[in-house]
């Protein structure tokens, strides 16, 4: 484990924050938006700002826009522009995910069509994958894809769609083969979100956004060159899609710096001898993520992608950030059910607290997470699927 810059990357560091303090506003400024259609304002101009200074998709090729950079460039990057105030959840899924997924298996007229208008902040795109009947099973969707007069004819419906509602195109997995195994059944397509027979439903949060939507589908069209996959070669797209979903493990959700709790609550607070225990075991975890962080990064570093690992952060940030904001609640008494957008420190702490709850489900539940350290870390046996390779 290396926790030191090469030259080359601090050189880079060096360039992308001195972009940065001249471009950025500082975190902390009190930057806040109307409402969705000013944060897709900013959004919009920033991804633009960022596409001219070659900061916008660094990993991926220049000839599409990118970077050209390499993946430890892209992550020194996202640490310096944390210290800033900029807009957050607009393009992050399709420069995270789906145009990292055209531009490993898509035609080269798809990436000259669709890449460098995403990452100039042209168009903006988002993943369609989960389903209501599905659950964590992703291989049993029933989104239905049927070849009619050289076309795709779609129905059905996709749940927790991120960013849905600002989206132009969207990543697509569909059932295509009814007879074959549930895996095996799939394609992927590219979607036009305001297509005909396309329907956007924002999904109002506890938190009082509005972040995820339902998306329905009554027979619309996609065109056979659309599709970005072999019928069938579906599966093996969407594990490309969260490959790349790996790269973008551990942003931030809200989670309570741990010490910084000291300075929310008072050292009063902490007199007993379980809030003292609470604190140690948060702040090991802490400790013990960013370890594990520095890994990943060294292993970006020589050309390694992320493994199954990173699975541990997932797992472990979205249960300690709603286990931090309870006991914050709990020691504000009745203040603790105070809502609101400007309650300052306060507000982080009940986002942490609602919105804790949806990442234990979001990108894969716990349970799913705890098989996956499991079986492709610690290298236990599989747990028994009576479904594996039944139609």
């Amino acid at each position: 484990m290396d926790f030191s810059d090469t030259p080359s990357d601090a050189a880079f560091r060096s360039r992308a924050r001195a972009w940065l303090e001249a471009h950025a506003p500082k975190r902390g400024a009190g930057r806040t938006f109307k409402d969705d259609m000013d944060l897709l304002r900013a959004a919009r101009g920033w991804q633009a700002a960022k596409a001219d200074a070659g900061f916008a998709a660094i990993t991926l090729p220049k000839k599409y826009g990118g970077g050209g950079g390499t993946a430890i460039e892209q992550v020194i990057y996202r640490q310096e522009e944390a210290r800033f105030d900029t807009p957050f959840g607009v393009y992050e899924i399709g420069l995270g995910m789906c145009i990292p997924t055209l531009i490993e298996i898509g035609s080269d007229a798809l990436k000259e069509r669709y890449a460098r208008p995403a990452i100039c902040g042209k168009e903006i795109w988002c993943q369609l994958f989960s389903e209501p009947s599905a659950g964590s099973d992703l291989a049993a969707l029933r989104t239905r894809a049927e070849l009619v007069d050289g076309s795709w004819r779609v129905n059905g419906q996709k749940l927790w769609s991120t960013g849905a509602q600002f989206s132009d195109f969207g990543l697509l997995l569909a059932r295509t083969d009814l007879n074959a195994p549930k895996h095996a059944g799939l394609t992927m397509f590219i979607i036009d979100m305001k297509a005909a027979g396309v329907e956007v439903r924002p999904i109002k949060q506890m938190t009082g956004e509005a972040e995820f939507n339902e998306v329905f589908f009554s027979d619309a069209i996609i065109p056979d060159d659309h599709r970005l996959t072999v019928p069938g070669g579906g599966w093996k797209g969407a594990m490309t899609t969260l490959m790349f979903e790996r790269l973008n493990v551990g942003a931030d959700i809200g989670l309570i710096d741990t010490l910084g709790l000291l300075d929310l609550l008072g050292t009063d607070a902490f007199a007993d001898d379980l809030a003292r225990d609470l604190l140690a075991r948060w702040y090991l975890n802490d400790r013990g993520l960013k370890l594990l962080g520095y890994r990943a990064v060294t292993g970006l570093a020589k050309g390694q992608m992320p493994g199954p690992e990173q699975s541990i952060t997932k797992l472990y940030l979205g249960r300690q950030a709603q286990e931090m904001a309870d006991f914050v609640l709990d020691q504000r008494r009745e203040y603790g059910a105070l809502t609101g957008k400007d309650l300052g420190d306060w507000s982080a702490i009940e986002r942490a607290w609602s919105f804790g709850a949806a990442m234990r489900i979001a990108g894969g539940t716990d349970e799913i997470l705890r098989n996956i350290i499991a079986e492709r870390v610690l290298g236990l046996p599989s747990e028994p699927r009576a479904d594996k390779g039944v139609r």
